[in-house]
């Protein structure tokens, strides 16, 4: 006779999850979850089995906020090794090109404003886009030709952190839907001596800092871990303007319907904002009017 299925938990909140190389972003939702015995899951942005760093994981309420997570601004520290570039533009890939000229550490610091404020970027072939309803690297690896379209992406910073001949190693600030392969496959091609990705971590992810990282095996080796490791839900919204609301307000955006807003300091008209009662998130709404409309209420 079969035993019964353990009954999951009612978890919300975040972990700043801190994923190991050689991992999928969803088997790492899927050890972390199952650790917390967690009803409901998900992550802030995928991060490649070849890639290490933060992974914010939302559980129960908290997989509310990830859209505002996502949206953030991203860090990554990564190496860009040049004489070769690769049809996915990192080590996993097939080499396509090859040169024996290497750059000059000058040369590099030269190229590097060309990559930086708004500038046009084609995703990788083995990416997550979709084409006619089909990620990009499903089709690439089925042999099928892949030409992605190219699009604007915005990049903050990119400085070079050292360079030893061979490799450079760059800190990247940028927005969303950037891909750091294709810096490096870029930056490559504009030197002259194609470069690709042999090492990736990303440091931030919206209000999430690689000093809120903790690793998985932390997780792992103490049963009390995961649950102390867990950050409130509106932990994902603190780049949003945090609204107190009392009296019949609270009760009010439960039920769908918008409150006024008083004072001096109030928002401004369509501002994106969260509002709290007690130290307890209720809502996500903009501001119209001088109401708070709410678009997602929290159960919690």
């Amino acid at each position: 006779m079969n035993a019964p299925k353990k009954q999951r938990a009612d978890v919300h909140g975040w972990i700043a999850l801190d994923k190991p190389l050689g991992m999928t972003s969803t088997h790492a939702v899927a050890v972390v979850r199952r650790l917390l015995n967690a009803k409901k899951a998900g992550h802030a942005g995928t991060l490649d089995p070849l890639a290490s760093g933060l992974l914010p994981l939302a559980f129960g309420e908290a997989t509310k906020t990830v859209p505002y997570v996502v949206d953030g601004e991203k860090a990554y520290r990564f190496t860009v090794t040049f004489g070769i570039e690769t049809d996915t533009d990192d080590s996993e890939g097939r080499v396509v090109l090859q040169s024996d000229q290497r750059p000059t550490e000058s040369e590099i610091l030269n190229a590097l404003p060309r990559f930086t404020g708004a500038i046009t970027q084609v995703p990788p072939r083995y990416s997550a886009i979709k084409i006619d309803g089909e990620r990009a690297y499903d089709l690439a690896r089925g042999g099928e030709i892949v030409e992605l379209q190219p699009r604007i992406v915005e990049i903050h910073t990119l400085t070079l952190v050292s360079f030893d001949g061979q490799s450079a190693v760059l800190e990247a600030e940028c927005g969303k839907g950037t891909y750091v392969r294709a810096i490096a496959r870029d930056l490559g091609r504009l030197l002259g001596c194609y470069g690709y990705v042999t090492a990736l971590r990303r440091t931030r992810v919206g209000p999430f800092t690689e000093a809120d990282a903790v690793a998985l095996s932390a997780l792992e080796a103490d049963a009390l871990a995961p649950a102390a490791a867990l950050r409130s839900v509106d932990t994902g919204l603190r780049e949003l303007v945090e609204v107190p609301v009392g009296g019949d307000g609270p009760m009010r955006l439960r039920r769908g319907q918008s409150v006024i807003l008083r004072g001096r300091d109030a928002p401004a008209e369509g501002e994106m904002v969260y509002a709290t009662h007690a130290g307890q998130v209720i809502a996500i709404g903009t501001v119209e009017r001088g109401e708070l409309v709410p678009h997602r209420v929290f159960n919690l």
